[in-house]
């Protein structure tokens, strides 16, 4: 009996492993959901963390950037820090702007602005109480790819431009009064930044390229040289009148003439040149007459030449006309022994009259 009842208090071994099968299949379900549990857990607590003071930061300075808005500009790839700093500083500032928006921010941090520049420019503009910028204007001027803040500051404080500029070819602008004195400039131009068409406005090469063609131009009209000397504000007057600074991305307000020095006589210069072309000129037609004359003489040679040839000719016919005289009687032995006493006779007196006329110079020499 004692054995019987002793078997019937052992259990079951094929219940006994029943029980852990349904423990185990109880235990999978519940691990898995305690580790998503956990893993949802920690990523709430880094969001939070990552994201806590900066929501403090947004929260207690009126910015008015929620929590899920910094999540949201995470999956949008937006820096929500600078985003929320960028909103911090136009509160604190105190813009009343209604188009900066933190949708309007994150656009322009989206198309590739600086968006805390732009703030910063904005602000700038509204300190100085003197300049009109908007948050839509500051951030056009951005992407335009223009420093909008070094824009404002230009436009606060005027900006000096040497003309010409610094490390240029020439150091000096050059020109020319009318009296052919040249006069060496140097000129600082004084601009202010003009907000409104700084977009698509001419840049500061512009400048210096119209206020050096309006100083030359000014010299050029001149009189003299000594006028310019005496009253260098004619320059300034006559380039400020053109109205240099349209269609540009800056206000002209002032054109100091810096330097003044006296150039080289370009007129004397020229005229010396003139004169040395003329001379040039003038020994080329005496060459051409020259040689013109050099060669009629050739010519007149070539003749003498000719008609000596004819003379020997016709004295060799001579002893044929006589033969043929002879042969027919015109012409008798007597005849032509008187004619050669007449030639003997003549080249006779000849040589007298040569040798006395060279006694006489040798007289003449001697006396």
């Amino acid at each position: 009996m004692v054995f019987g009842s002793s078997l019937r208090s052992t259990p079951d071994m094929s219940s006994l492993g029943l029980l852990a099968v349904e423990a185990s299949d109880l235990t999978v379900p519940a691990l898995v959901g305690a580790l998503i549990l956990i893993g949802v857990v920690l990523v709430v607590v880094f969001v939070f963390a990552s994201y806590f003071g900066i929501w403090v930061q947004s929260w207690l300075t009126g910015a008015g950037v929620g929590f899920g808005d910094l999540i949201g500009m995470t999956f949008r790839k937006v820096n929500a820090r600078s985003i929320v700093r960028s909103k911090i500083m136009a509160v604190q500032a105190g813009l009343d702007d209604p188009a900066m928006t933190s949708e309007a921010l994150e656009a322009h941090y989206l198309a590739g602005g600086n968006v805390q520049q732009v703030v910063r420019a904005v602000i700038a503009a509204k300190k100085a109480k003197t300049i009109s910028l908007t948050f839509r204007e500051a951030a056009a001027i951005d992407l335009a790819g223009r420093d909008v803040l070094e824009s404002v500051k230009t436009s606060v404080y005027p900006k000096v431009i040497d003309c010409p500029p610094r490390g240029a070819v020439k150091p000096s602008l050059d020109a020319v009064a009318k009296d052919g004195i040249q006069l060496k400039v140097r000129a600082r131009v004084t601009v202010r930044a003009n907000l409104q068409q700084l977009i698509g406005g001419a840049t500061e090469e512009t400048i210096i390229a119209r206020v050096g063609e309006g100083i030359v131009s000014a010299i050029g009209s001149a009189a003299s040289h000594a006028a310019v000397l005496e009253n260098p504000d004619v320059i300034s007057k006559a380039v400020l009148a053109k109205r240099l600074d349209s269609q540009t991305a800056f206000e002209i307000v002032s054109i100091d003439i810096a330097d003044i020095d006296v150039g080289a006589n370009i007129g004397a210069r020229l005229m010396a040149d003139q004169a040395e072309a003329d001379t040039q000129v003038a020994r080329a037609r005496a060459e051409g007459k020259r040689a013109a004359a050099a060669a009629e003489e050739r010519e007149n040679e070539a003749k003498v030449e000719e008609s000596r040839a004819a003379l020997v000719m016709a004295q060799a016919s001579v002893p044929e006309a006589m033969s043929e005289a002879f042969r027919t009687g015109k012409l008798h032995i007597l005849d032509y022994y008187k004619l050669q006493n007449v030639s003997a006779d003549t080249e006779m007196r000849k040589s007298i009259a040569t040798t006395g006329q060279s006694r006489d110079s040798l007289e003449r020499k001697n006396a």
